[in-house]
């Protein structure tokens, strides 16, 4: 059976898709599946054992300099892809329903009309199936996959996933301490509400007996990993790193902190410790807890359908909350 996904961003979204790759393959070995993305976001599908081949669109570029010609182009790329039994989108935006109906197939696959934002994506598939917008995203994810292949993907075994991010990548970068707990911490975010202050950021560093390091993605975020390390100057700011090279930053790390985004995603895919902060986002929607992977979420009450980017309410939650958590998920750690 040849399958296309369809997810063309962003990074945790991406993340929160992938998952399913373990479960089609052990219920479907004998499937093909290639997996239409964004050009910007392949890097963190490359290296997977599960996708046979990755397409790349442009669709985000073509949007930004309003150009049709460079939109028709893409498109016709999309028409000279390989016929496929079923094209999953596990996007459900109308930009990615439009991709899923060009992509050459016998049958489209999506969200049904109640269960999107954008609800006239609904109509570019030829069968849908329904789950609430507001439910849990991976929980969409699977579900969509299961209607559409006619298997069974439970909570448990998405609990007891294995890793699923790959990386050739072998050095380790040198910031790394094998003599004391490493806690990545992730200041950026997608807009400004999804931020935790860094001034609280540093306090969780000078509370604890660790390595700490910050990751950054772009200029704005390596200023805001400076401000940290000024306020905490044991705190180490880590090199500008790739896509592939994040992957094996992230998986050496003891414990990762970090609002909703793309970075702190990664650790839950990989199986690494971690506290996602969330404040104006969602958190039982946007994440999926373990033992391993904790949520601490603000007060505020947040509709999934209309997220408020005025919501500051992240910076309520306290610090030695996070600390507190982060004793128990390092217990067997050298970080007092």
């Amino acid at each position: 059976m040849r399958i296309a996904i369809v997810k063309l961003s962003a990074l945790g979204d991406i993340i929160h898709a992938m998952v399913a790759l373990q479960f089609i393959k052990h219920h479907l070995p004998d499937s093909s599946i290639d997996w239409i993305v964004e050009e910007g976001f392949k890097d963190i599908l490359m290296n997977n054992p599960d996708i046979n081949a990755i397409h790349t669109v442009n669709i985000k570029q073509a949007k930004k300099n309003k150009s049709l010609s460079l939109l028709f182009k893409e498109f016709k790329k999309l028409r000279k892809l390989p016929r496929y039994d079923l094209v999953i989108d596990l996007q459900g935006l109308i930009k990615s329903a439009l991709v899923s109906r060009i992509t050459p197939s016998d049958k489209t696959f999506g969200f049904d009309k109640n269960s999107l934002r954008e609800s006239f994506a609904a109509w570019f598939y030829t069968d849908t199936c329904k789950i609430g917008y507001d439910e849990n995203i991976i929980n969409r994810n699977t579900t969509v996959i299961a209607s559409a292949l006619g298997i069974t993907i439970t909570h448990n075994e998405i609990l007891n996933k294995q890793p699923f991010l790959f990386s050739n990548n072998k050095i380790l970068p040198s910031v790394i301490s094998d003599k004391k707990a490493n806690i990545a911490l992730i200041p950026g975010a997608s807009f400004k509400s999804k931020i935790y202050p860094l001034e609280q950021y540093a306090k969780i560093a000078q509370e604890l007996d660790a390595n700490f390091i910050v990751l950054w993605g772009n200029e704005l975020e390596k200023n805001m990993a400076q401000q940290i390390q000024k306020i905490a100057p044991a705190v180490q700011v880590a090199d500008k790193l790739t896509l592939d090279e994040l992957k094996v930053f992230i998986e050496k790390m003891d414990l990762v902190i970090g609002g909703d985004t793309g970075p702190t995603h990664m650790a839950w895919a990989l199986n690494v410790p971690s506290i996602t902060l969330f404040g104006s986002t969602p958190g039982y929607r946007n994440t999926y807890a373990t033992n391993i992977n904790h949520i601490l979420e603000s007060e505020s009450k947040v509709d999934p359908y209309k997220i408020d980017k005025n919501d500051f309410s992240i910076k309520t939650i306290k610090v030695n909350y996070i600390v507190k958590i982060t004793k128990k998920l390092l217990k067997d750690k050298p970080c007092k």
